[in-house]
């Protein structure tokens, strides 16, 4: 009887030996690369949360229209973050001939935007007399609806119309007497434009009484 034998090879049963890393094998490399950019990636971040910038903040109120000086201004450093651009640095300085384009508070970071040529306000203050008290709480860059009267024929008064709807307040001197009730005057700087002029100081020049009403929904 013959006998089929299948001839097996052998297998090469060495154990397989890791090579130690190369400083040449780009994957090292690519991994080093990337461990680094996390590290300066965190750095910065970390870096620019801790950092100040010196900006100018307002020592007094400054009414729209109104010089903007070193004077009026202290230095603090504070963190801003993404709105940095939105705010006048010191080591910028200040504009030459700067003014108020809307109304500056005490207190406050010196934006940008509100900073401007006295040639390119749009509107004008115009100062008016108002005998009636006004609300509680009015304050400069308050809004207001400005009503007149005129007088009529035999001393009556004709009914009121509106002039002005939402002028900003630039501007205001009232009597304790005159805030909240009480008699008294106030006088009231408010901003007009060019072309709502004629009308308000035809009611000024031809003394119609004037009356202020907060209009808290701000410009229409």
């Amino acid at each position: 009887m013959l006998s089929l034998v299948t001839a097996i090879p052998d297998r090469d049963e060495s154990p397989v030996r890791l090579r130690k890393p190369s400083w040449r094998d780009p994957r090292l490399l690519v991994g080093l690369l990337l461990v680094l950019a996390s590290v300066a990636a965190v750095t910065a971040l970390v870096g620019n949360a801790d950092r100040t910038t010196d900006v100018y903040v307002l020592r007094t109120e400054i009414p729209v229209g109104g010089a903007v000086t070193g004077e009026d201004l202290s230095v603090v450093a504070v963190r801003l973050g993404d709105l940095e651009p939105a705010y006048l640095r010191v080591d910028e300085g200040i504009p030459e001939a700067a003014v108020a384009m809307s109304v500056l508070r005490e207190g406050e970071l010196v934006p940008r935007a509100a900073l401007g040529r006295a040639d390119a306000l749009d509107r004008k203050p115009i100062g008016l007399t108002v005998d009636d008290p006004l609300p509680a709480g009015t304050v400069t860059g308050s809004r207001v609806d400005v009503w007149v009267a005129f007088e009529g024929e035999g001393g009556t008064v004709e009914p009121p119309t509106q002039l002005l709807e939402a002028a900003e307040i630039s501007e205001l001197t009232v009597s304790e007497s005159a805030l909240g009730g009480g008699g008294g005057s106030t006088l009231v700087h408010v901003l007009v434009a060019d072309d709502a002029l004629p009308e308000l100081l035809d009611a000024l020049l031809n003394e119609a009484r004037i009356a202020l009403v907060l209009n808290p929904a701000g410009a229409p």
